[in-house]
């Protein structure tokens, strides 16, 4: 085991990447203090099919990054776990990655790439369970006319902590989706990045995220529209449930003056279950060039549609059970995008355990 190096400016919680963030509550990650150890906790959940490799290299990040967390494991991370979909690869089935190991006495600093060659075609699960320290450099690489669908699983215990940088760089006319799912931990705090590198490619970002008593999650997304005709859609779907809870969302998306044709929407909603909580919600929508096709954004938080509750508890559902519907109808947009009946009722259930336990 070894401390963490010290040379990086540590973050105060007056920049604006930071002012929402409890820092204490970061296990020293932030700022150098933790103690970290060399676990490779990420493992492939099963064989993997031709076409498809999993090893650990020594790879250059694919782009430069001014998070201070990222920065550190960039430093400490002796290797990475590298998922290679080969050229022209069309994977019917999802891959599954999981955590195999963990620690709340040590830190894990992980760098892992997932890349598709030209023409790929692949669905990429991954779940992060258990009881963890975790700083985590995630670099997706779509060579032109690929697809992915990345689904990021957060059902963390619940000391667990996690922050992560996911950074896709999507080439010409390649399709990415990330669909992220945060319903565990104490902190997470995860950087959801999209760079196009040329015409023709599109980003789609969701996401759900049910903090109940104490936890915080945050989700600050980045779409940098640097090429033309380009198209983007992030949608992000919040709940919170007991005192002290308290979910953050950023929203960023750049136009360069380059980026004509750009197509971008953005949208977060938060619904609040109990008295206590607090979400943020913040879109922000920066535009170089008039030359586009559409730009825009919405956020809304409010609390249960009392019509909605009136409506079910009028056909004789109780007043627990109707909240209880009423919060799968919510999440169920996004949660059914991930396409596997498995994965989606573990999902649900988790959060029907979480809303039982909150008292909502």
């Amino acid at each position: 085991m070894s401390v963490l190096a010290t040379n990086y400016l540590t973050p105060t919680g007056r920049e604006e990447a930071w002012r929402f963030t409890p820092l204490k509550r970061l296990r020293g990650l932030h700022d150098g203090t933790c103690v970290t150890s060399q676990r490779h906790s990420l493992i492939s959940k099963a064989p993997l099919p031709a076409g498809v490799t999993f090893t650990r290299e020594a790879l250059s990040p694919l782009a430069v990054s001014d998070d201070v967390i990222i920065e550190r494991v960039r430093g400490g991370a002796v290797d990475v776990a590298h998922l290679s979909i080969a050229s022209n690869t069309e994977l019917a089935d999802a891959i599954f990655l999981t955590r195999s190991e963990g620690s709340l006495d040590s830190a894990e600093l992980s760098r892992v790439r997932i890349s598709l060659g030209t023409h790929a075609k692949a669905t990429v699960i991954v779940e992060n369970i258990g009881e963890t320290v975790l700083a985590e450099d995630f670099e997706i690489s779509l060579a032109p006319g690929s697809c992915l669908t990345f689904v990021s699983l957060q059902e963390f215990d619940s000391k667990s902590v996690y922050t992560a940088r996911h950074h896709a760089v999507v080439d010409k006319d390649a399709t990415f989706k990330s669909i992220t799912v945060t319903v565990g931990g104490d902190v997470v705090r995860i950087l959801p990045t999209v760079e196009f590198t040329a015409p023709g490619a599109s980003a789609e970002l969701l996401g759900v995220y049910f903090a109940t008593t104490g936890q915080f999650f945050e989700h600050r997304m980045h779409v940098d529209h640097a090429v033309p005709h380009a198209k983007s859609r992030v949608n992000y779907k919040g709940a919170l449930a007991g005192r002290d809870a308290h979910t953050v969302w950023i929203g960023d998306v750049l136009i360069r003056a380059v980026a004509e044709g750009t197509d971008t929407y953005e949208l977060n909603r938060n619904l609040l279950l109990t008295d206590g909580a607090r979400a943020d919600s913040v879109p922000n929508l920066e535009i170089e060039t008039g030359e586009i096709v559409g730009a825009g954004h919405a956020s809304t938080t409010g609390r249960f549609d009392d019509e909605q509750l009136f409506y079910l508890m009028s056909r004789g559902i109780t007043l627990e059970d109707a909240r209880r519907l009423v919060v799968r109808g919510f999440f169920n947009e996004i949660i059914s995008e991930i396409n596997n009946e498995e994965v989606q009722e573990r999902l649900m259930n988790r959060i029907d355990g979480e809303l039982e336990r909150a008292g909502a």
